[in-house]
């Protein structure tokens, strides 16, 4: 029975110590959902007398206005006959503040937990009466009916395992040296308490006040209505009026509770200056009860012993009946909280080795889903076919050739090639300089299909570039989605779509620059190949096609004489002639231009993007990537060592550690949940053996 209660303790230890007492809503909360009786009660209703009854100590700050300014955690824990009584702070570590071998050192101790408890308050809300939701855990471990020696030679009541939570004084009045909105700030933390629906209310009521215009039964009755998490409890019941009694409250009948209601007689003020002892106090309550002729017939549920009992039992049927909720709350959480570190990252180490080879796997992530987009298992590597299908086909549709083989412009360039001296057969030199001119508008849409530096690749064609409103020049410079751009943009949605790079800003940037680079010198050395290609097509024209040409037209008709060599009947002929032999050149270039580029830049994209990025590691770097690589075995890392070795490598300005530079605000987040996580598996563990125990 008592193993629950120490187990719950533990582990709200744990939560105050990890950070988590119920402030923090953006990470899963245990503190939350463990039972916890909270000390209810408005300022001067005896709410510290009660809890110093409990305890059977004397250890609370005393004073007028808001002494109580921090939750207090305080956790009584029975331990073996025999061991020493001693009190423990979790912010101050294994510090043991009591020993109660004699009363003058008992004074003395308890007088520096009382003053370690302001000291602490103080440590953090400054002297200032401002109050904090941060808790302050004070742990007392007694035996289990060991005797206190005092002077009298009188021994102290048990310890039962038990935990309460002391909360700020309600108030409804700010006096001189409070701030300004105080009395709605001590409800509103109140209220944070005793709203969850794991929260057992112990409401502190002086006997001489009105129960009606209580406080914290005014607020009990809002959050609890039906009472089942009330416990009632009456003081200063030697200090009403004569005449007077509380019968009607303490037998249920003026404000009924699930629970009894439980009366006790505090220390007075005067007992407390002459400092007598918990032990003497607590005697002459049960005196008070066992002689008084109104709550005789109750005095066996009366005193603060009984109410320290009733508070132990209570809390722990409550711990056993919430058990499997909280065990299946902390499984939940834990996987939450795993999948949410899986999705930031796990820390990585400061070890050298781990971080250059923790930069090679993510780049290796980066690597694969680049792949994955080009070879179809992620969108926008399609958008390449499309260029080649669509686009560059109807961009050499679009070629102006109908105004170069044009009846004026055939006129005039075979005029001119012709010179003084008109050509015989045919007019050879006019029809190579045709040649050339319409081979050469092939440049541009060859070019476009490497380099589409002006194509608005979410929207398409540009308004001010439609097809139908440009000139050709701007069509053969402005084809659709092409393979430059959309490498770039690959990489940028690469980058985005590998998780594991997410929380590295700083390498992102680096790995997109050095592929950026990558894929421009590809770019380039494509743009010469195509270029190569339509030069090519006009330094050695096809012989054979020409050869075919006068037996065509003999077929037609008579050999043209002389005379008729100008006609327009035969510069016709040539135009024909010569748009025949372009056709056939567009259909070799639309077929050899797309293999020049997916060479070029698609497959040098696929096979050494990072090249570069690993060049730039440095000789250093370099050193330790060879032999990491050989430590981890990383198979799939493709470097050229032979190449690389013949290079003198750069030494790049930025150490690993840089590389891996983190947003601040994601490495909090990772440090809460580890944390958090840190909790709910050490709760986990206590709870299984606690349950396995029984």
């Amino acid at each position: 029975m008592e193993g629950v209660i120490g187990l719950v303790n533990r582990i709200q230890r744990a939560c105050t110590l990890l950070g988590d007492y119920g402030h923090d809503r953006s990470l899963p909360t245990l503190w939350d959902a463990l039972p916890t009786i909270v000390v209810l009660g408005g300022q001067s209703s005896g709410k510290s007398s009660v809890l110093e009854s409990i305890v059977g100590r004397d250890f609370l700050p005393r004073g007028s206005g808001i002494v109580t300014r921090r939750p207090l955690v305080l956790q009584l824990y029975k331990t073996e006959p025999g061991q020493q009584d001693y009190a423990q702070f979790l912010h101050t570590g294994n510090r043991k503040f009591l020993d109660f071998d004699y009363l003058v050192i008992l004074l003395l101790q308890y007088s520096m937990v009382r003053s370690e408890i302001q000291e602490e308050t103080d440590r953090l809300t400054g002297k200032t009466k401002q109050i904090s939701p941060l808790p302050i855990n004070l742990s007392i471990y007694s035996p289990n009916g060991a005797p206190l020696i005092v002077s009298a030679g009188r021994q102290a009541n048990d310890v039962v395992n038990l935990t309460l939570v002391d909360l700020p004084g309600l108030t409804k009045v700010a006096v001189e040296g409070q701030p300004e909105g105080i009395v709605q700030e001590i409800e509103d933390m109140v209220r944070s308490y005793v709203e969850k629906p794991n929260c057992i209310l112990l409401a502190i009521t002086p006997a001489n006040q009105d129960v009606a215009t209580s406080d914290a039964i005014k607020i009990a009755r809002e959050v609890d209505p039906a009472g089942e998490r009330t416990i009632g409890v009456l003081t200063k019941l030697d200090l009403m009026d004569k005449g007077t009694n509380a019968l009607d409250v303490l037998e249920g009948r003026s404000y009924r509770l699930q629970h009894p209601w439980v009366g006790l007689v505090n220390r007075s003020q005067a007992d407390i200056n002459r400092n007598v002892d918990m032990v003497v106090a607590r005697r002459k309550e049960r005196e008070f009860f066992a002689t008084s002729p109104e709550y005789g017939h109750l005095a066996n549920r009366m005193g603060s012993e009984y109410l320290a009992k009733l508070l132990s039992k209570h809390l722990e049927s409550v711990i056993k009946a919430r058990i499997p909720a909280i065990l299946s709350l902390i499984n939940t959480s834990i996987d939450e909280l795993e999948a949410e570190l899986n999705y930031l990252g796990r820390p990585l180490a400061i070890d050298a080795g781990a971080q250059l080879y923790a930069i090679l796997e993510l780049c290796r992530a980066f690597d694969r889903i680049f792949k994955e987009h080009l070879e179809g298992g992620r969108p926008g590597g399609d958008r390449i076919y499309g260029i080649f299908d669509y686009q560059l086909p109807a961009a050499l549709r679009k070629l102006p050739l109908d105004r170069h083989l044009s009846l004026q412009n055939v006129r005039k360039v075979v005029s001119e090639a012709d010179g003084y001296q008109p050509h015989l057969i045919a007019p050879e030199q006019g029809y190579r300089r045709l040649i050339d001119g319409a081979l050469n508008y092939f440049r541009g849409p060859a070019e476009a299909s490497v380099d589409a530096r002006f194509y608005d690749i979410g929207y398409g064609w540009p308004p001010f570039w439609r097809p139908q409103r440009v000139s050709s020049f701007s069509i053969l410079h402005g084809l659709g989605v092409l393979v430059h751009f959309i490498l770039k943009e690959l990489v940028k949605r690469s980058i985005g779509e590998t998780q594991e790079l997410r929380r590295f800003p700083t390498l992102q940037a680096e790995i997109a620059s050095a592929a950026i680079e990558a894929l421009e010198q590809f770019r380039d050395d494509s743009k010469k190949t195509v270029l190569r290609m339509v030069d090519m097509e006009s330094s050695y024209l096809t012989a054979d096609f020409f050869r075919k040409l006068p037996q065509e037209v003999d077929k037609g008709s008579p050999t043209a004489s002389t005379a008729d060599r100008y006609t327009e009947g035969h510069l016709r002929r040539i135009g024909s002639n010569i748009s025949s032999y372009v056709g056939m050149v567009s259909d070799t270039l639309r077929n050899t231009i797309p293999k020049a580029v997916v060479y070029c830049q698609v497959r040098e994209a696929k096979r050494c993007l990072l090249d570069h990025f690993y060049t730039q590691l440095g000789k250093k770097e370099f050193d330790m990537i060879y032999t990491e690589t050989k430590k981890y075995r990383i198979n799939c890392l493709k470097f050229n060592f032979s190449k690389t070795s013949q290079q003198r490598l750069k030494i790049m300005g930025r150490n690993l550690t840089q590389l891996l530079d983190e947003d601040p605000v994601l490495m909090e987040r990772r440090q809460k949940c580890s944390r958090r996580l840190e909790l709910y598996k050490t709760a986990r563990d206590d709870m299984d053996s606690a349950l396995w125990e029984k």
